[in-house]
């Protein structure tokens, strides 16, 4: 996510563009934590409902294609596997940037659209991290 998002930024988070337009791959999205929905939580949405998804030594291959991953800091890559899963109806497969330390889908799975309460655009504090998220 860039700019890098940290632990205490502060977001700008549009609530109300999902009411409009459909989530997409590459969305950084805002939501309720599948396991304690009273913590938030924002991750990259990789795959959407019916993709197929498997991640080799790290690499993350979506529909049988490799996934070009330009947003993933080389320090905080992994490589961690995952057998090949189809992402069921309304829900959205997500992973961290920082993929060596994150806490995402392979771990607590797919996200289902009704926790999903926003998408992040801009970081305003501290100041220089200033920016839109990609």
């Amino acid at each position: 996510m860039l700019p890098r998002l940290e632990d205490h930024d502060r977001l700008f988070i549009n609530k109300f563009v999902y009411h409009f337009i459909a989530i997409g791959r590459g969305d950084v999205i805002v939501f309720r934590y599948p396991r304690d929905p009273s913590v938030s939580y924002i991750k990259r949405v990789i795959a959407l409902p019916g993709d197929r998804i498997r991640i080799d030594r790290g690499r993350v291959v979506l529909n049988g294609r490799a996934l070009h991953e330009p947003y993933v800091p080389q320090e905080y890559r992994d490589d961690r596997s995952m057998s090949e899963t189809t992402v069921p109806p309304n829900s959205y497969f997500v992973l961290g940037d920082h993929r060596n330390v994150a806490s995402d889908s392979r771990e607590f799975g797919p996200v289902d659209r009704s926790l999903v309460y926003g998408k992040a655009v801009f970081v305003y504090w501290p100041a220089h991290d200033l920016g839109v998220v990609h």
